[in-house]
C-alpha cells in the first residue's frame, strides 16, 4: 500500500512539474493575447452576424492590448482584466447567436482553441494578482538584500583612493564602472527598476555605511514612467542630498537622460515617449540644475549631449531607447568624472561650484 502511495505521489509530482507556470513572462502574455485576438478574427466567419456584432469587441480587445504595451508597467492588473473582459464579451455574443448545421468543424477548433486561451489567460491573471500581493507584503521593498554581501566585504575605503557611490537604476545598474574607470574606487549601487523613494530607503545601507566621499545620484525616469509626482521627485532627491551632507558625503546629480521612439517598430516596448514624456524629463532636469545651483551640488548634465536635432536621445546612443549602450556611456563617462575630480579638488579639475544660501528643506 505505502509502495502504491508513493508512486501515486511520484506520478502526481511528474504531472505538475510538466505544467506550464501560470504566471506568463510580459513576451508570452503578449503573444498569447494577439493569439486570442486572431481566433477571434478568424470565428467571426463561422457564425452569421457574429463579424458585425463582435468587431467593437474585437476592437477594444486590440485597444487594450495597445494601452496594455505601452503602460508604464506590462503588468499592469487592470489593463489584463480589460482583455479578459472584452474576450469573454466576445465568447458569450457568439453564444447567443444561432450557429449553422453542420458546424464547421474548423470553426469548432477555433472556438475550443480560443476559449482555452482565455482559460490560460484567466490563470495568468490570477497569478499576477499572486505575484502582486507578495509584492506588497515584501519585507524588503527596497531591495536592500541585492547588495548587503557585498557591502559586508566592502571594507573601508583605501587611502589616497577616494571611494565614490553611483546610486541609481538600472542604468547604473548596467554600468561597468570598472571598465570605464580603472583603477578607481566607484561603487555601482544601482538597482534596476528603482525609483527615488526606493534610492531613498537604501541610503543607509548601500552608500552612508560604504563612507564614500562622493556619491552621484541618477534617477527619476522610473518614477515618471509609473507617474509619480514631479513634488515626490523632487522631495526624495532632497532627503537623500540631506543625508549625504549630514555623514559628510559630498553629493553629485545627474540629469535624466532623453527617450526616443526610433526602434520601435522592432519592439512595441522600445516606445518610451509614452510612459517617459520629454516635457516631464526636461521639467524635472530644469528643477534638479536649479536645486544644484541654489545648494552648491555639482550637477552632470547627460540630457544635452545625448540629444538629437529632434529632441530626443540620439537613435545610436540606445538600442532600446531609453537605455545606454557601449556608445550612450562612452559619452556619459567623461562627463561624470570630471564633476567628480572637480568636486574632489583633484588637480588640474574644473573647480567645485561654490555653494550659495540654502533654502529651508
Amino acid at each position: 500500500m505505502r509502495r502504491l502511495v508513493a508512486c501515486c505521489l511520484v506520478a502526481v509530482a511528474a504531472l505538475v512539474a510538466q505544467q506550464p507556470q501560470a504566471l506568463m513572462t510580459n513576451a508570452e502574455a503578449f503573444t498569447h493575447y494577439q493569439r486570442m485576438v486572431e481566433l477571434m478574427d478568424s470565428t467571426t466567419a463561422v457564425v452569421p452576424g457574429l463579424a458585425r456584432a463582435g468587431a467593437p469587441v474585437i476592437e477594444n480587445t486590440k485597444q487594450s492590448i495597445a494601452t496594455l504595451r505601452g503602460a508604464a508597467t506590462p503588468q499592469d492588473g487592470g489593463l489584463h482584466y480589460a482583455v479578459l473582459t472584452n474576450v469573454r464579451a466576445y465568447l458569450a455574443l457568439a453564444d447567443a447567436m444561432p450557429k449553422p448545421f453542420p458546424f464547421p468543424q474548423e470553426g469548432a477548433r477555433q472556438f475550443t482553441e480560443l476559449r482555452m486561451a482565455l482559460d490560460r489567460a484567466e490563470s495568468h491573471f490570477q497569478a499576477l494578482l499572486a505575484l502582486k500581493e507578495t509584492q506588497l507584503r515584501n519585507p524588503d521593498r527596497d531591495n536592500l538584500k541585492r547588495y548587503a554581501e557585498a557591502n559586508a566585504r566592502a571594507g573601508a575605503p583605501a587611502a589616497g583612493k577616494p571611494r565614490v557611490v553611483f546610486l541609481g537604476d538600472s542604468i547604473t545598474d548596467g554600468w561597468r564602472l570598472n571598465e570605464y574607470f580603472p583603477e578607481k574606487d566607484y561603487v555601482n549601487r544601482g538597482i534596476s527598476g528603482q525609483t527615488t523613494g526606493q534610492m531613498l530607503g537604501r541610503m543607509q545601507a548601500d552608500v552612508v555605511a560604504l563612507k564614500p566621499a562622493v556619491m552621484v545620484v541618477l534617477a527619476g525616469t522610473n518614477d515618471i514612467a509609473r507617474n509619480i509626482s514631479v513634488e515626490t521627485i523632487e522631495n526624495n532627491l532632497r532627503m537623500i542630498a540631506t543625508i549625504a551632507e549630514a555623514n559628510k558625503i559630498k553629493p553629485i546629480f545627474a540629469s535624466i537622460l532623453p527617450v526616443h521612439d526610433y526602434n520601435k517598430t522592432q519592439n512595441p516596448a522600445y516606445e518610451m515617449t509614452k510612459r517617459r514624456p520629454m516635457d516631464t524629463i526636461r521639467a524635472v532636469n530644469q528643477w534638479l540644475r536649479s536645486f544644484c545651483q541654489q545648494q552648491g551640488y555639482a550637477y552632470v548634465d547627460y540630457f544635452a549631449p545625448m540629444l538629437d536635432p529632434n529632441g530626443y536621445l540620439k537613435q545610436e546612443l540606445a538600442d532600446d531607447g531609453l537605455h545606454p549602450n557601449a556608445a550612450g556611456y562612452r559619452v556619459m563617462a567623461p562627463a561624470v568624472d570630471s564633476a567628480i575630480q572637480s568636486v574632489l579638488g583633484t588637480p588640474g579639475a574644473p573647480p567645485p561650484p561654490v555653494k550659495k544660501k540654502r533654502f529651508p528643506f
